[in-house]
């Protein structure tokens, strides 16, 4: 993996070196970070991180790019079988963006992924967090990424918060921006450092304090590790809407040919629930209604 290269021979470092240099040591052998990975191949592996934890992504990303390795691939691909492949990522509506980028790429960029975050912002399913992670992983660009691995990062070591606002204000997008190395590679690398060290290490909850390299430095520990005034969001899953949905789109996934609505008959008890889920869907676009009063994926 390119990011297990090199060593440090400071006698000083600062708290992000340290965190880049650990980064080199400890990073997850996760397949997109192999050399050779291909700028398009890195935008379908944030877009299916979205939400989704890596190790699940791992095995799907593999398959997908085994039967799509180019964008090309992709946007030739008819809707329905994109979210078949998609499978139980979930989020669904997710895939259907990435195909679209994929036409939009084809289309109006010769099949090459634009390389300034403005211009991916563009793209549909494409935030600020994945234009910067691809600008970082695909181009080596120093980029700002704040998701909530790095904003927790942050604001525990230099804010001494446990929890990190819910909404990112400019003030701590400048603030991050002003810790990004100077030295190359670690002002790219610090990217995906960061990400890490909030993944494995400074986690949500049980951080790993004892196997932390800066935690003589940590604020957050200093202070006696304060409790965060801001409550996560948590949104049940079991009976919701969204698994209601999942259900429809698994039974859709399978069939070979479009299903009759007495075939969605099983996936809930509650019939406004099912008729509001299944509405849902069909407005998102991931599901179709026939001229003969059948479902099916998008074709």
């Amino acid at each position: 993996m390119t990011v297990l290269i090199g060593s440090c021979h400071d006698t000083y470092m600062s708290s992000q070196t340290k965190i880049v240099h650990w980064f080199r040591r400890n990073a997850r052998d996760l397949p997109w970070r192999h050399p050779g990975v291909s700028p398009w191949n890195i935008l379908v592996s944030e877009i299916m991180l979205q939400q989704t934890q890596a190790s699940r992504v791992a095995v799907q990303w593999t398959e997908w790019v085994k039967r799509w390795p180019t964008v090309h691939d992709v946007a030739a691909t008819k809707p329905a079988d994109i979210l078949r492949m998609w499978n139980r990522l979930g989020y669904p509506s997710r895939a259907l963006r990435l195909h679209k980028a994929a036409q939009i790429i084809v289309r109006d960029f010769h099949g090459n992924v634009p390389t300034d975050e403005e211009t991916l912002l563009q793209l549909p399913g494409v935030g600020h967090y994945t234009a910067a992670a691809v600008c970082a992983f695909a181009f080596q660009h120093p980029t700002v990424m704040l998701d909530t691995n790095v904003r927790r990062v942050i604001g525990r070591i230099w804010s001494g918060k446990a929890r990190p606002p819910l909404a990112v204000s400019a003030v701590e997008r400048e603030f991050a921006k002003s810790l990004i190395p100077k030295r190359q590679p670690n002002s790219w690398l610090w990217a995906g450092a960061i990400m890490e060290f909030g993944a494995l290490i400074c986690t949500a909850t049980k951080p790993a304090c004892s196997d932390c390299i800066v935690r003589s430095e940590c604020t957050w520990r200093l202070a006696g590790y304060p409790e965060s005034t801001v409550k996560p969001k948590t949104k049940k899953f079991a009976g919701s809407d969204r698994q209601v949905r999942g259900r429809i789109m698994k039974i859709l996934r399978e069939s070979k040919s479009s299903m009759p609505r007495t075939a969605l008959a099983d996936v809930c008890t509650d019939k406004r629930q099912r008729d509001r889920a299944l509405a849902a869907l069909i407005d998102d676009g991931l599901v179709e209604v026939t001229k003969s009063g059948r479902y099916r994926l998008p074709n």
